[in-house]
């Protein structure tokens, strides 16, 4: 790369500038181009716990890294204060990465983060990145919008404030022409479940169960809606889980190995 091109790259990263950048599900070799060039350009990169390894490996040697992840019931740094980080970050000249994973406008409280720096007077720009279900869909070998079987796909949280209910449409997601992709659901699977079921969702319906999707960690399990708070007592592992629920996972390759209500019960019990 020539000095010309190197400096290129940087016309619109320059310092004081903000990017929100998505890390795409852990993999890599998912990152978009922009996405790279950017990680490989900032001074500093503020990252959240859903980041691959190899994705933060990308960062300039001298780049300062900052951990300021969310998990459920762990928060290295509240919202606000991450806010007031970039803003600092970038009203002192760095050019400033905010890595997110998956893509930083689905559930990645974008618009906070972009808010605060408008308000400070500091550009901010969104760089996308691919999100989970896509990367999970893509593991199962399967589509997430089948003609004749799924007419729509829905993106879903089911993070909810701790000892309270997911606050839902769930007349409107129990549609059986529906792909539903139910995003941070290892904790709610049982809620989720039974709200679906009592809203006229078919108990046979298919749900694939995707963990740490596209990451070399992943796991799957496929099931159904009525055995879902079961069959997620057999997944042992930390990372988070996607629920992708709906006729179309029917035609996935996994649905060829399909556990069976006793299968089900017998990892349950192993796991409890």
């Amino acid at each position: 790369m020539t000095l010309r091109q190197a400096q290129g790259d940087r016309d619109d990263f320059p310092a004081g500038t903000v990017w929100l950048v998505g890390a795409g599900p852990g993999d890599p070799e998912l990152l978009t181009r922009k996405a790279e060039r950017l990680i490989r350009s900032a001074s500093v990169v503020f990252h959240d716990a859903l980041v691959g390894p190899g994705v933060l490996d990308l960062a300039a040697s001298g780049a300062r890294l900052v951990h300021v992840g969310k998990r459920s019931g762990r928060h290295s740094k509240d919202q606000a204060t991450i806010d007031r980080l970039i803003v600092e970050a970038a009203l002192a000249g760095e050019r400033v990465v905010r890595l997110k994973g998956g893509d930083p406008s689905i559930f990645g409280r974008s618009m906070e983060e972009l808010n605060a720096c408008r308000a400070a007077g500091v550009r901010a720009r969104i760089c996308p990145g691919i999100t989970a279900a896509s990367a999970a869909a893509a593991s199962l070998g399967t589509s997430l919008t089948l003609r004749g079987f799924a007419r729509k796909l829905v993106f879903v949280t089911a993070h909810a404030c701790a000892g309270e209910a997911l606050d839902l449409d769930w007349h409107s997601l129990a549609d059986p022409m529906a792909t539903l992709a139910i995003y941070m659901g290892k904790a709610a699977a049982g809620e989720v479940a039974r709200a679906l079921l009592a809203h006229g969702l078919p108990a046979n319906t298919p749900v694939a169960i995707v963990e740490n999707a596209s990451l070399p960690s992943e796991q799957t399990l496929s099931t159904r809606l009525d055995l879902l708070p079961l069959a997620m007592l057999a997944c042992a592992g930390t990372g988070p889980a996607l629920l992708l629920i709906g006729t179309a996972m029917n035609h996935s390759p996994l649905a060829a190995a399909k556990m069976q209500g006793s299968d089900v019960h017998a990892f349950a019990e192993q796991a409890s």
